[in-house]
Formats: structure tokens, C-alpha cells, sequence
């Protein structure tokens, strides 16, 4: 997957081309209004590629909105404990396995034309829940969160793991907590991640089983074009001279 975190639905159309399954798109770090978002749940659908949102919030109404809008799944940041990850659980998946707020008039519900039992079942297993590993907390608890019925993914923020790490002055590397992290997803068989910036790294990551990689953003993307294009510019100043 890649990563988005600005109102750029071409962004969406191009990435879909480009082949990838899934963007990212970053509500924690970035502030989209309510309606953009939903504009952008639009394109989602209209591309045919998947959403994996992370929220700015926890409050439960407004994450399985977000559902209803169209995103295919949801990742929370700071999930330390077993029992965060059930209470995630239990707000966006309906019963039995959760405690989600039924409508079915949204967009994941078709605007309430189809049948509403199958809604419900479709809607339980075709979206998903991620996790966020970023505290040492949570490295330790990896195996009794990826344990946690409904929880999709384990994936690794290593700039916040990293830095309470260095904080901590913990004698545990981010490589052993991510090997920590895998050896848990493969144990409950859920599926792990984390940013890979460079083709080295995703393969390293690759090895150890992770199968949800972010590689490519739109900021980066823009940045690169940048710094070439001023490149192009000195280029050309400096074959004049």
C-alpha cells in the first residue's frame, strides 16, 4: 500500500493504476474535513482499490462511521493492551463478534437496497481492524493483542516505537520487537506490517512474513519531484557556466 494524507482524489485514481491493493490515508498526523473524506471514500470505490483509514479519534460512533462512508478497514494508533484491542473490536464489528451501531443506509450498505442480514455478515468480514504496536507495552502484550478475536493486523510504527525506545533506554532493538511482532501475527495467523522506505527493507520485512507494507506517500512524492526539478535547474545554470 501507499499512503495519503491530503484531499488529492486523482492520488487515489493513480495509485489504483499503478497497481497497488490499498492507500493508507492518515487522519492522525492529517486534517481532512469530514466531508473531504467522504468525497474521498467516493473515489476509493470509484478506483476500486482499498482504504485502510486511520482515525484521529476513538470515539465509537464516528470510527464505524467511517465504515459506513466506505473505508474497508481501520487502523488505530497506540494499541498497547489486549483490552483496547477488544474494545476496538467491540466498536466496529456488529454482533456477535462486537457491539457496532447498526444503520445500513451508507455507502457500505448499498444505501440500504440490499438485504440487511447479509450486510451485516458481509460487513463483519470484508472490513478490517488494525493495530498499532508503538510502545514497548505493547511489544510485550504482541501476543495476547494479535490473540484478540477480530483484530485483522499487527502493524509496527517504528518512529514512535524507536523513540520510546531510545527514551526508555530499553535494551530491546525495533528489530527484535518486529521479530517479536511477526512471531505473534504468524502464531493467531493474522497478518502483520509496517513503513518500508526503501526496496531493501521491504524485502527484509517481506522475509519475516509482513504482508502489509506502506512503501510511497504523497508528501514524499512530492518532495522528490521537487528536489529533482531544482536539480534540473542546476543543472542547466551549471552547464551554461
Amino acid at each position: 500500500m501507499c499512503g495519503l494524507g491530503y484531499h488529492a482524489p486523482s492520488f487515489i485514481h493513480h495509485a489504483a493504476a499503478a497497481g497497488y491493493d490499498c492507500i493508507w490515508l492518515d487522519l492522525e498526523h492529517h486534517l481532512i474535513s469530514e466531508n473531504d473524506v467522504r468525497t474521498l471514500l467516493l473515489h476509493f470505490h470509484l478506483a476500486d482499490i482499498d482504504c485502510m483509514l486511520r482515525p484521529a479519534t476513538l470515539e465509537k460512533s464516528r470510527l464505524y462511521r467511517y465504515l459506513e462512508d466506505g473505508a474497508t478497514g481501520l487502523m488505530i494508533p497506540h494499541v498497547s493492551t489486549p483490552e483496547k484491542a477488544k474494545q476496538l473490536v467491540d466498536a466496529v464489528k456488529f454482533p456477535p463478534l462486537g457491539d457496532r451501531g447498526l444503520d445500513g443506509a451508507g455507502l457500505d450498505g448499498n444505501y440500504f437496497l440490499g438485504d440487511i442480514d447479509e450486510y451485516i455478515r458481509a460487513a463483519n468480514e470484508e472490513t478490517f481492524l488494525v493495530v498499532q504496536i508503538e510502545t514497548q507495552q505493547a511489544v510485550e502484550n504482541a501476543d495476547a493483542i494479535a490473540s484478540v478475536e477480530g483484530v485483522a493486523a499487527l502493524f509496527v510504527g517504528p518512529g514512535d516505537l524507536g523513540m520510546r525506545y531510545r527514551t526508555k533506554q530499553s535494551s530491546i532493538s525495533v528489530d527484535q520487537a518486529m521479530e517479536t511482532v511477526a512471531a505473534a501475527a504468524k502464531k493467531h495467523q493474522i497478518a502483520w506490517g509496517c513503513p518500508a522506505a526503501t526496496l531493501d527493507v521491504m524485502q527484509k520485512y517481506y522475509q519475516m512474513g509482513a504482508r502489509l507494507l506502506a512503501h510511497g506517500n504523497d508528501f514524499m512524492a512530492l518532495k522528490s519531484m521537487l528536489e529533482e526539478s531544482v536539480g534540473d535547474y542546476d543543472a542547466m545554470m551549471g552547464a551554461e557556466s
